[in-house]
């Protein structure tokens, strides 16, 4: 896929080659995340002409039905109704054991925030980008409750204030290269395949009930998690921005999940009321994604490993920049 970028030319895979690559493997999700890097960026030394080539975009789709396949398949029971795929999420659970962002608040340890920065800074340096495509897509409040969250997002028309910004200044507090795709070649799978969804619903507007899913469940559960988030880096010392960009997120996303449940999804089940499975699997596949990346999250950690491809390099005057030895607190 690079090659082809590269020069200019059509990709070169064989027959069958995605039909049996594995959907849940760095090749296919890395291929899958480099295509649709044309519909934001894109990547100095390409043609911005090759955001629509037909033999891209080819490739493009068939890994997309392969994707997609893919997490119908995993989700076989999926609630059919926004209020089934939503009412577990309204609770907070009791048992915090297995919540990725409560370990790192009460357990988690310098190194282990810095990675998880560069991670989600594959989302994060274009926080709200894949949920602006939706926005032509729905009509009257839908649209409008759509459309006054995502000018939050993007700062309230101040530029210091767009959350991109706030998590680059997060990544400067940590010792980070806040450049834009900066630790793609550090990404895992389980990773990719969390921000090749949001791509895949938005891009699609055939998929717009999923991205309000998407979109939906992410807004609900993101205030509890952002204020662990912001404990954890308040404990381990990580600086002033990088506990306000979560701690931002607390005060904001409680009141987008207001709006987004009454305003964008109910809007949307007013104007199109045959979208709700869409809706309802749009949360599911969230779910299942983001679970799927906190288990190889807290595999790595608990064997003492990086959850990263390559680990970070060690940060000048931090010592706790690297992962330790097997038996962290991590482990399971």
């Amino acid at each position: 896929m690079t090659e082809a970028l590269r020069s200019g030319g059509p990709p070169r895979y064989g027959p069958g080659a995605v039909a049996s690559a594995d959907v849940w493997g760095e090749d296919l999700q890395l291929a899958l995340y480099l295509l649709y890097e044309l519909h934001y960026r894109g990547f100095e030394g390409v043609d911005d002409a090759r955001e629509w080539d037909p033999d891209l975009l080819r490739l493009r789709r068939e890994m997309e039905a392969r994707f997609l396949d893919a997490l119908r398949a995993r989700l076989p029971e999926v609630p059919r109704t926004v209020e089934d795929a939503f009412a577990p999420l309204l609770v907070e659970p009791v048992d915090l054991s297995d919540s990725l962002s409560h370990r790192l608040a009460t357990d988690g340890e310098l190194w282990q925030l810095r990675e998880y920065a560069a991670l989600r800074s594959l989302y994060h340096l274009k926080e709200a980008d894949p949920h602006v495509w939706v926005v032509p897509r729905l009509t009257g409040r839908a649209k409008a409750a759509m459309a006054a969250i995502e000018y939050d997002e993007f700062g309230a028309g101040r530029a210091e204030r767009v959350h991109a910004r706030l998590f680059a200044d997060l990544m400067d507090d940590l010792g980070l290269d806040h450049a834009y795709g900066r630790y793609l070649d550090h990404a895992p799978a389980p990773l990719l395949a969390t921000v090749n969804q949001m791509s895949l619903f938005g891009l699609h507007r055939a998929l717009r009930g999923a991205l309000v899913g998407h979109f939906a469940c992410v807004e609900i559960t993101s205030s509890p998690g952002s204020r662990r988030l912001a404990e954890a880096m308040r404990r381990c010392g990580a600086g002033a921005a990088a506990e306000h960009f979560y701690a931002e997120h607390v005060e904001a996303d409680a009141v987008h999940e207001q709006v987004v449940r009454h305003g964008v999804v109910g809007g949307l089940l007013t104007d199109e009321p045959a979208l709700e499975p869409d809706i309802a699997f749009g949360c599911a596949a969230t779910v299942l994604l983001e679970d799927r990346l906190a288990d190889h999250i807290r595999g790595a950690w608990g064997r003492g490993h990086s959850a990263l491809r390559h680990p970070l390099a060690q940060e000048p005057g931090r010592s706790t920049a690297q992962p330790p030895s097997a038996g962290s607190t991590f482990s399971r």
